[in-house]
């Protein structure tokens, strides 16, 4: 049967992000430009028993910030789910922020279907001694110890350096605050080379003026944290990756089911000097 809070949930903690362990300092003086971008989302394949006839919607992501600053995202992920017997609107939203050099990070998320509440996750987040101390103000309030892990900002910049470098195949602890937000994911990346785009290519024609640059094919599998031996992901994503944290053409897999998201729209912010 589908899920919807778990569609919402998944994205929104994947978005695009991929981390590495290591800790704030690891990341880079990657440069991660501050835009919106919008996709247009529609099913790609759904099993029988995902419960899923037909699917489609919208996906707005919006990066601004800087370094000194902190890092805040913005993130709304609309679907209209048909199921055969009937048809539901699922609605997320998600607001994060993120200081890297104190390695804090802060995160709410609603989830909404046919426009009524179903669920709200908030917290905050911090690096400790010996991992990452979650505080959970909702649905209830809790404290949370979990593994080293980084936050998605840091996270990008440290994937973008390991591409440049290069390196193919590597895995990663992360925590962004998805689901329940007192989990952390275990991730497996795959980066190939750098390609060109072509005239035929997917979306590149809405990628303005990213449309002539170079670009990474990235693959992401995640896992739960808690798993053993040759687990299967909860799910996979694939997408072209900019050396500025700008991504287009994605695949978003959930094993019964598989979304396609197309770059709609994309608009470049100013980005801020550091003073």
């Amino acid at each position: 049967m589908f899920r919807s809070d778990f569609v919402s949930a998944s994205v929104a903690g994947a978005c695009f992000f991929v981390m590495t362990s290591g800790g704030a300092g690891a990341a880079s003086a990657s440069i991660l430009v501050p835009h919106r971008a919008v996709y247009d989302l529609e099913l790609k394949d759904a099993s029988d028993r995902s419960g899923i006839a037909g699917m489609y919607g919208r996906m707005v992501y919006e990066f601004n910030g800087s370094a000194c600053e902190g890092y805040t995202v913005s993130f709304r992920f609309v679907t209209q789910v048909d199921t055969g017997d009937e048809v539901k609107l699922t609605d997320q939203q998600t607001t994060t922020y993120e200081d890297i050099k104190s390695g804090n990070f802060r995160f709410l998320t609603r989830s909404f279907t046919d426009e009524k509440l179903d669920k709200e996750v908030r917290g905050s987040a911090h690096e400790a001694d010996k991992g990452v101390t979650v505080d959970l103000t909702a649905p209830d309030k809790r404290q949370v110890d979990l593994a080293q892990s980084l936050f998605p900002t840091e996270h990008m910049m440290e994937v973008i350096d390991r591409a440049k470098k290069g390196e193919t195949l590597f895995e990663s602890r992360i925590f962004d605050g998805s689901d329940a937000g007192d989990k952390t994911l275990i991730t497996t990346t795959m980066v190939g080379k750098a390609q060109q785009p072509k005239p035929d290519d997917a979306d590149v024609g809405k990628a303005g003026a990213m449309a002539a640059k170079s670009y990474w094919p990235v693959n992401i599998a995640y896992f739960n944290d808690e798993a053993s031996g040759d687990a299967l992901p909860i799910y996979r994503m694939q997408f072209k990756l900019y050396d500025n944290g700008i991504t287009r053409d994605l695949t978003m897999d959930y094993g019964d089911f598989v979304l396609s998201g197309k770059l709609a729209d994309l608009e470049m912010f100013k980005t801020e000097e550091c003073k």
